[in-house]
């Protein structure tokens, strides 16, 4: 069981704390078990949307598995109807990452994560409004303006508002890969968008940009059963549509024909066996290819 405990401060941002709970609620309905959990220095924390919210005043037992999320609040500059944070609650950010979790932030939740001293020598980012002013105040800190999120040693950033939804999504697919991070973003129904100056690195997300069900319920097969046997005939079958019908819908959400679909994810795990010390022979096998050289003429295409 996973904690993921919201730290909330007055003058938060709604969005900036449900769609991160969103990206990790859903999860939980999907079998990944996660606890949400929200802590404050008040019983009652006000927004920046006036409604308020009701919140926990201790904070649970965290391992490292855990994470912790500090949303953004309505602010100009980092200056402007700045929280006070109370020492205790900065040391516990600081002791929960030394004691090997993972802490996050969004929008100007960057800030107390500076303020714990956990932004010195990492790469962070903040809304695009206050980056300069958080470089200023942490000169030791690697500010990337310009990008949805940064992760950096436990420590991920996030641009403001609906990127928190981006970071969570990112970090359930490291946690439980990206199948399951395109799980959550369809039904979520938002896109499952780069990191903004990194290309993504899985072409389950990739392609997961459009809102067809039929083609995400194929996508979902071959996904768990890529390395498998997988006649269009059945593909089509299991989805509830004709054989033709299916090539048409995938090519035009993907650009890909599902057979294509299927190779690319071959290819992108056979490049990480190869990448890691197997044989190309051995990488084709275990990708489901019965003759090497379909890998090879694959690498050849895409060098």
């Amino acid at each position: 069981m996973s904690h993921v405990v919201f730290f909330l401060v007055p003058g938060v941002h709604l969005l900036d704390l449900a769609g991160p709970a969103q990206v990790f609620s859903t999860a939980a309905g999907f079998g990944h078990p996660y606890t949400l959990t929200y802590v404050a220095e008040q019983p009652q924390v006000s927004t920046a949307q006036g409604l308020p919210l009701v919140a926990g005043l201790d904070w649970p037992d965290l391992g490292p598995e855990d994470l912790i999320v500090v949303p953004g609040w309505r602010t100009v500059t980092l200056a402007d109807g700045d929280p006070a944070i109370g020492a205790a609650s900065l040391q516990v950010l600081r002791d929960h990452h030394a004691g090997g979790g993972t802490v996050a932030s969004v929008c100007a939740g960057a800030k107390a994560l500076g303020r714990a001293g956990l932004l010195d020598g990492r790469h962070c980012t903040t809304h695009h409004d206050v980056q300069d002013e958080l470089a200023l105040r942490h000169p030791k800190a690697v500010v990337v303006r310009d990008v949805l999120f940064t992760a950096d040693d436990r420590v991920i950033t996030s641009a403001g508002i609906a990127s928190g939804i981006d970071l969570a999504l990112h970090m359930v697919a490291n946690r439980h890969g990206p199948a399951v991070a395109a799980q959550v973003a369809r039904n979520m129904v938002v896109y499952a968008r780069r990191n903004g100056h990194e290309p993504q690195s899985s072409a389950m997300l990739r392609h997961r940009s459009h809102l067809d069900d039929t083609v995400h319920r194929a996508q979902d097969l071959i996904d768990a059963r890529f390395d498998q046997q997988l006649p269009l005939s059945a593909l089509a079958s299991a989805v509830g549509v004709s054989e033709r019908t299916l090539t048409r819908l995938f090519t035009r959400a993907t650009g890909l024909t599902p057979l294509r679909y299927q190779q690319t994810l071959r290819l992108e795990r056979a490049q990480h066996l190869i990448s890691h010390g197997a044989t190309i022979d051995a990488a084709a096998r275990s990708v489901g290819f019965e003759d090497p050289r379909m890998l090879r003429r694959l690498r050849a295409r895409t060098a």
